[in-house]
C-alpha cells in the first residue's frame, strides 16, 4: 500500500478532502521524523513505537578495490508493532 492509497482510503472512509487527508498524513510522518531527529522516541499506544536503536562501529569491505574499511558507529530509526496489532496480524494473515 502506497501513501496515496493510504490518503484515499482515510478521506473514504471519514469523508474528508483528499488534498486535506494528505496534509495530516503528510505532517504526521513529519512529526515522527522530527521526533526521531531530536532524540525522542514516539509511542502509539496499541500499533507500536518508534525508537532509535544504536549500531556499533564495524568493519566493511569493498569487494571491488579489495580494501577494509571502518563503518562508524551510528543510530538508525526502528519500529516496533504492539503485540495487538502483532497477534492482529498473526491471527489474520494466512502463511502462504
Amino acid at each position: 500500500m502506497t501513501k496515496a492509497e493510504i490518503v484515499s482510503n482515510i478521506s473514504t472512509k471519514l469523508g474528508l478532502e483528499k488534498n486535506e487527508t494528505q496534509k495530516v498524513v503528510e505532517h504526521f510522518m513529519e512529526e515522527v521524523k522530527n521526533s526521531l531527529e531530536s532524540g525522542e522516541n514516539v509511542y502509539l499506544r496499541g500499533f507500536g513505537s518508534f525508537t532509535i536503536k544504536k549500531r556499533a562501529s564495524k568493519t566493511g569491505r569493498n569487494i571491488s578495490k579489495g580494501t577494509s574499511i571502518v563503518i562508524p558507529a551510528h543510530n538508525v530509526p526502528a519500529f516496533k508493532p504492539a503485540k495487538t496489532f502483532v497477534e492482529s496480524v498473526k491471527s489474520k494473515v494466512k502463511v502462504k
